[in-house]
């Protein structure tokens, strides 16, 4: 029988990459989202990515009375001293608009000459149990932004991020490709 596990996210891109991940490390779980429970959600008062991860995954886990896990991820832009950071979701003023939020990004970084155009994904996962009992990972990925949007695969800031080592970007690759090497897959492969 398979175990129950929440992820304190709404998250359709983020659910449907944990559930891929967790699918092929072959673990016998039996993953929930939060939107499943009539829960309202997490408000994300921490200052790091941390503090935001382990806040949602406790409250959820407390909530449901299931181990729950939540991450908290974003992109970090050296050129901005690591904006758009823990606000990464909403860095256009509203959560979840990612092609808003891609404009004023590369509007930011429009006269950041192309070497120094570096940036990283950081994931924050957290596993909180119903015991109380907390774990937190840290995965990252380096790389450069674009100066254009490639691809169509992934969410957030993939087409515009090319990862360190690749002629293309997170959005150009198949998920296969880009859960080998994505911050997120990182850390859940340390969680798992």
């Amino acid at each position: 029988m398979a175990r129950e596990l929440v992820l304190a996210t709404r998250n359709r891109g983020k659910i449907e990459e944990m559930q891929r991940l967790f699918d092929s490390f072959s673990l016998s779980l039996h993953v929930r989202s939060s939107s499943e429970f009539d829960l309202p959600d997490v408000e994300e008062t921490g200052s790091t990515f941390e503090e935001n991860a382990a806040l949602k995954a406790t409250t959820i886990s407390r909530a449901t009375g299931l181990p729950a896990i939540a991450d908290d991820s974003g992109l970090g832009v050296d050129a901005l001293d690591g904006a758009p950071g823990i606000f990464s979701a909403r860095w256009a003023g509203v959560h979840g608009d990612d092609k808003a939020s891609i404009a004023r990004l590369l509007d930011q970084v429009s006269d950041v000459p192309d070497v120094k155009r570096t940036a990283y994904f950081v994931c924050v996962i957290a596993l909180a149990l119903p015991n109380g009992a907390l774990e937190l990972v840290r995965g990252e990925l380096r790389g450069v932004l674009r100066r254009e949007v490639a691809g169509s695969n992934g969410f957030g800031y993939d087409p515009i991020f090319q990862p360190d080592g690749f002629a293309v970007t997170l959005a150009e690759m198949s998920p296969s490709q880009k859960d080998e090497i994505s911050h997120r897959g990182r850390a859940l492969r340390e969680i798992a």
